[in-house]
């Protein structure tokens, strides 16, 4: 096995552990299909020994002043931020995302998250509600005890820290399930975590979702959990934590998100906003890619030749180098899904300008590769229209009047995000208002911003994340009334 890195270990209870079980799970590199490490397999005995600690530590964690937590979650921060290279070089093999962007965004963005809602922290305060004169009324909040986050494969450490961090600010313990397809940055985060928090208070359990993710789910012990991935999937968490107990459950479950574009737009700017906006840099897997481009009528040909320039100059190859566009994606199963999916596009008629298949060569035989796509002449009625690819692949369509535009763009089911470009701001906002999406862009694409909440609406989830609501979402409300 070529090993990208030798770190393997469950983080439980404050140590680095191997399963009960004995079975590992191999990790496969994207660009080459070897083993490039291992992880546990974690039972449902592991998932409970992680409950077990959480439950010993979060009481004495919430009992801290909020400073003294925001200093730990600082110090957690800078401890990722000293190993950053280490985990870039690791989660871009393991995951075949591109290393330019995921140099500027992925482990600053876990960083920022921690500093940003350990700030938060202090600010966590209840109510006094004048709701009679004669008696005082008020509100604390408090943390569920044990809560958990399954993390998706696209930004593993990304979303395994930023998306924990203010649960951890409001005084929870965390129990974190790695990805199956890219768990080895995980493998550092449980030193860093073992190094830099109390134990107990950051578990690190791995495996695949119908042993160690059905564990999660279904533990009763567990009260909050929240989820990145697909809708079938975050529907099944919902029922199997039905079955056991009342649970609170945000799903955050990606899109086929619109981008609409006005004729008053330039056709060059526009090509280069739909590039950067479909998230071609990790291959289209990303929940928020604008992978439905709307263009009026009166500018579609001027921008469909400029994106098509563009989308054949994207340069495919080895993700760990900085001349590298695109990369393989995620695992062999991953590209299946999404070959099948420009085959049904195919064969509803939609227009392949580009790509829609694996690269023709030798040096791309071995590898998950997929190349950059691009369809024209994409109908509500199609399935590249409906369904989310999350992969390289940029459906366009054409509209003649707004309320087309907004029917086409609300024709899914799915309301994540979304993207307007035009230069009159009355038309901008009167489109955002009507269309239902959670996260709207008007002329950009793609950019977070903490403080702003980011979530869906429709099949895209529920729930809110990346602000002030996250930090909320992490506690309950008590309600105190003194009879004076």
């Amino acid at each position: 096995m070529n090993r990208v890195t030798d770190a393997e270990r469950m983080l439980i209870g404050g140590e680095l552990v191997d399963g009960e079980s004995g079975e590992w799970m191999t990790s496969i590199s994207p660009v080459t299909e070897e083993p490039i490490g291992r992880t546990p397999v974690a039972t449902k005995r592991d998932v409970g020994r992680a409950v077990t600690a959480a439950e010993a530590a979060w009481p004495a964690w919430f009992a801290r002043p909020p400073m003294q937590r925001a200093d730990v979650l600082n110090r957690f921060a800078d401890a990722i931020l000293a190993r950053a290279d280490e985990i870039l070089r690791i989660e871009v093999t393991d995951t075949g995302n591109t290393i330019r962007p995921m140099r500027m965004i992925d482990v600053p963005t876990a960083v920022e998250s921690l500093r940003y809602y350990a700030g938060l922290a202090p600010d966590l305060r209840g109510d006094t509600i004048p709701a009679t004169s004669e008696h005082l009324h008020l509100t604390l909040h408090e943390p569920y005890g044990v809560v958990a986050r399954i993390a998706p494969f696209n930004h593993p450490v990304m979303f395994a820290v930023a998306r924990t961090a203010a649960a951890l600010a409001a005084g929870n313990a965390v129990i974190v399930k790695p990805p199956e397809t890219s768990p080895l940055s995980a493998m550092i985060l449980a030193e860093i975590a073992q190094e830099v928090l109390p134990p107990g208070l950051f578990n690190i359990v791995t495996g695949d979702g119908r042993t160690t993710g059905d564990a999660i789910v279904r533990h009763p012990g567990i009260k909050r959990i929240a989820f990145i991935g697909s809708p079938e999937t975050g529907r099944a968490i919902q029922r199997a934590a039905a079955e056991v107990t009342v649970k609170h459950v945000s799903l955050e479950l990606g899109g086929k998100n619109p981008m609409i574009v006005f004729p008053d737009c330039d056709p060059e700017k526009i090509a280069a906003a739909a590039i950067q906006g479909m998230n071609f840099a990790w291959q289209g897997q990303s929940c928020g890619s604008l992978s439905r481009l709307l263009l009026h009528e009166d500018i579609h040909d001027r921008v469909l030749d400029a994106l098509q320039a563009r989308v054949a100059g994207l340069r495919m190859g080895d993700p760990l180098s900085d001349q590298t566009d695109v990369g393989p994606v995620n695992s062999r199963g991953h590209m299946q899904r999404i070959l099948e999916h420009c085959a049904a596009a195919d064969a509803d008629g939609a227009r392949r300008l580009h790509g829609g298949g694996r690269p023709k060569g030798k040096e791309w035989e071995r590898g998950f590769w997929v190349e950059p796509t691009l369809y024209a002449d994409v109908t509500p009625d199609m399935r590249l229209w409906q369904r989310e690819v999350f992969g390289p692949v940029l459906a366009v369509g054409r509209w003649r009047d707004l309320d087309q535009a907004v029917a086409m763009a609300n024709s899914t089911d799915y309301g994540l995000t979304a993207a307007i470009w035009t230069n009159d701001i009355t038309t901008a906002l009167r489109t955002a208002k009507r269309v239902r999406s959670g996260h709207i862009w008007v002329n950009g694409t793609s950019a977070h911003f903490l403080g702003v909440p980011f979530g869906g609406m429709k099949t895209s989830g529920v729930g809110r994340e990346e602000g002030r609501d996250e930090l909320l979402s992490w506690v309950e409300t008590k309600s105190i009334n003194i009879m004076l």
